[in-house]
């Protein structure tokens, strides 16, 4: 398991509503203020080579992060399609879709901060596509960084 995640503690409070199919998207419990979204923007905006552009698979609006081909050397089930690993929801969303290792999104998923896509819960795409909750603070904005961080490293094959 990537080692970021390893003590990764339990999100506070009961999960939030989500929709049962496509699009997949998080009801209730988004932050009150931008601030949460700045901060994981920020975060994410430091990984290495991420080229961020719309995504094409999500929502108008949602923001994909990309690899160029070279960087992409995960396994084809690390991508949601293309080299697109994650895409960010626009408001009021603010929930992400990511592809993790299957034993890290369900390690990710049993502490409370994702649920499986309901397409992977079909058997369609990879048990590993998950959505992660929208944070709701600054010290969630930085847990889920660290989350979106662990399928960057699968997108890349980085070492965990």
């Amino acid at each position: 398991m990537t080692g970021s995640l390893t003590d990764l503690p339990a999100r506070k409070g009961v999960r939030p509503r989500a929709t049962l199919s496509n699009p997949h998207t998080q009801l209730d419990q988004q932050p009150d203020d931008d601030r949460p979204r700045r901060l994981l923007e920020e975060r994410l905006a430091q990984l290495p080579g991420v080229v961020w552009r719309p995504s094409m698979i999500s929502v108008p609006g949602a923001r994909a992060l990309t690899l160029p081909a070279d960087d992409a050397q995960g396994p084809p089930g690390a991508f949601m399609i293309g080299t697109e690993f994650a895409h960010l929801h626009p408001a009021p969303d603010h929930s992400l879709h990511l592809v993790l290792p299957p034993d890290v999104a369900s390690h990710v998923i049993e502490a409370g901060w994702a649920e499986q896509h309901p397409v992977a819960r079909r058997g369609l795409i990879t048990s590993g596509a998950v959505m992660v909750y929208a944070p709701r603070d600054e010290e969630e904005a930085e847990l889920v960084a660290q989350i979106v961080t662990a399928a960057f490293e699968y997108a890349t094959n980085a070492p965990a």
